[in-house]
């Protein structure tokens, strides 16, 4: 059974500056490549129907079409100004688009994890306390999800201390508190250097496994897809291709809207392994718990 939510107009975007400076256009607007993938017979989580939002006379979202099922982790790439953020924006019921509908099955629970997180040096606030505030009933709980993304070690520091990928952990695990069917990542590898990008990678693709729920992982980085994507969308205000990321780059309408160079250059980050090897040869499990003092030094 589902929830329906049908939307009308809604207040402005912050996108709106950067969507005046986006191409025009990828290939056809109604030109839409749906590939079947191994988690394509799940159950839709969440699903757009003919999505258009306009802001101050310029087109963000134009007839856009798009849906997750369980377990599938489906990420969404295009060009600064293509429409991303407010893509999720609306599907997160934040924004209302001028046309169309999101559908979202009964009882969806979603978790997200921000693209930029301000913290406000002046008042000291613990990973424990923030936790506590975002429904960690107990410390036991917000013990536990820090366990699960590899970050317990942090538990007690100040959040105002932590580097890019440590906040990103704890970001994760506050999303992860509301215990969701859908987890939705803007960004999460902004401000974090290789190693912890890949660290990253592996965590949420194991998230999926272990817990069944669905990603919705959006990127700024044409060049490095997730291996474990099922799916990768190519938005430029409207749908322009997609399918599994070897095929994705191949699609004339990527290669339209991003060149040739683009496309050649185009990769599948691929991380097969949950564990790094040491100067013996020993592997290490990847976690903040192992790794923090190596990664504070490399991020932004």
């Amino acid at each position: 059974m589902e929830s329906r939510t049908t939307v009308a107009p809604a207040a402005s975007s912050q996108d709106g500056e950067a969507d005046a400076h986006a191409p025009a256009h990828c290939g056809h607007a109604h030109h839409h490549h749906h590939a079947t993938t191994p988690h394509s017979s799940g159950k839709v989580l969440i699903s757009a129907r003919g999505l258009a939002l306009s802001r101050g006379g310029r087109t963000i979202l134009e007839d856009v079409d798009f849906e997750i099922r369980e377990k599938e982790i489906v990420t969404l790439i295009g060009p600064n100004g293509a429409g991303k953020t407010s893509l999720v924006r609306v599907l997160l019921g934040l924004m209302a688009p001028d046309r169309g509908r999101v559908q979202k099955s009964l009882g969806l629970t979603i978790g997200y994890v921000p693209q930029r997180f301000d913290i406000d040096r002046t008042i000291p606030i613990t990973v424990a306390r923030f936790l506590a505030l975002g429904g960690a009933r107990s410390p036991a709980r917000a013990k536990a999800v820090l366990e699960e993304v590899g970050a317990s070690r942090v538990i007690n520091q100040q959040l105002s201390g932590l580097s890019g990928g440590e906040i990103q952990r704890v970001l994760l695990a506050r999303a992860l508190l509301r215990n969701p069917g859908l987890l939705v990542l803007d960004e999460p590898v902004r401000g974090v250097d290789y190693v912890g990008e890949a660290e990253l990678y592996a965590l949420i693709g194991r998230l999926r496994d272990e817990r069944g729920l669905g990603v919705l992982l959006v990127s700024h980085d044409l060049h490095i897809v997730m291996a474990q994507s099922d799916r990768v969308v190519c938005i430029n205000r409207h749908v322009c291709c997609s399918g599994v990321p070897e095929t994705v780059a191949k699609d004339p309408s990527y290669v339209r809207l991003f060149g040739e160079h683009a496309a050649r250059s185009f990769a599948v980050y691929s991380h097969h392994h949950d564990h790094r090897h040491d100067l013996t040869g020993e592997p290490k499990p990847v976690s903040l718990d192992r790794a923090g003092s190596e990664e504070q030094g490399g991020v932004a």
